[in-house]
């Protein structure tokens, strides 16, 4: 059964390292590399004017690193091979076992190893961008909550939001929607999964359909004795349900 041709991009800082990457990638079937990195800052730019499948993304690098580089990218999410030179920071951050990384030296076989299972993981996207986010949360393991990225789908494409960036989650029978300042996305958990992954932080439970970050209310109107209307910074408007109206009313003493 024939494989797609991976569009891959190479972000490393050092010069010697990169291009025995690309020597390697070079050699094997179904790669075709299609940029090159030094930096986080030129991978991003990459990222986005190239949109390529695959990334080997080195970890340390000057001014912003791999991590980094990561949590900055408001594009759709490629798949990603991580590479690093130091064992004890490798396995602190991917004992989640969730993504493939590479430790430094690595021979070309154990480079083919990680491609193929990055050609693998075409077939389920989702569990391959929820691994991406598990490991960037161990990788701030210690660090606000808010570093946690969330996972959003759009189309064919997935997603890494900060929570900031979210407004609402709303569902809508078995669809959970994100809507964020002018975008909506698919959520690739329940309601009540996200509800319970951020209790305590500033999204709230105002209906049972409905959880709001109340960092974006705009204004709280009184509809009735027991009704509210929260309206967010973007325009949204969202009714809080009899059993909700008492949380608000704590949150507004």
């Amino acid at each position: 059964m024939s494989t797609k041709t991976l569009r891959t991009l190479v972000v490393e800082d050092e010069p010697v390292s990169r291009q025995v990457l690309l020597e390697d990638l070079a050699e094997m079937d179904d790669i075709s590399v299609v940029g090159e990195a030094e930096n986080g800052q030129q991978g991003l730019r990459q990222i986005e004017t190239l949109r390529p499948d695959l990334v080997l993304l080195d970890i340390q690098m000057p001014l912003m690193d791999g991590f980094q580089m990561l949590r900055q990218l408001r594009g759709p999410l490629p798949s990603i091979i991580f590479v690093t030179a130091y064992s004890e920071y490798a396995l602190n951050a991917f004992e989640v076992g969730a993504v493939d990384y590479l430790l430094k030296p690595f021979s070309p076989d154990r480079l083919q190893t990680a491609v193929e299972r990055a050609q693998a993981s075409l077939g389920n996207r989702q569990e391959a961008v929820e691994r991406v986010a598990q490991t960037l949360g161990a990788a701030t393991a210690g660090k606000k909550r808010g570093m946690v990225k969330i996972v959003a789908r759009k189309g064919a494409d997935y997603y890494l939001l900060d929570p900031d960036e979210v407004f609402a989650f709303q569902a809508e029978r078995e669809i959970v929607w994100i809507r964020t300042g002018d975008k909506s996305y698919m959520a690739t958990q329940t309601l009540q999964a996200i509800d319970e992954r951020f209790s305590g932080t500033q999204f709230q439970r105002v209906h049972r359909s409905v959880l709001v970050n109340l960092d974006k209310v705009r204004r709280i109107s009184p509809l009735s004795s027991q009704r509210w209307l929260l309206t967010l910074t973007n325009g949204l408007e969202y009714t809080v349900s009899k059993r909700q109206t008492p949380v608000l009313r704590d949150m507004l003493r």
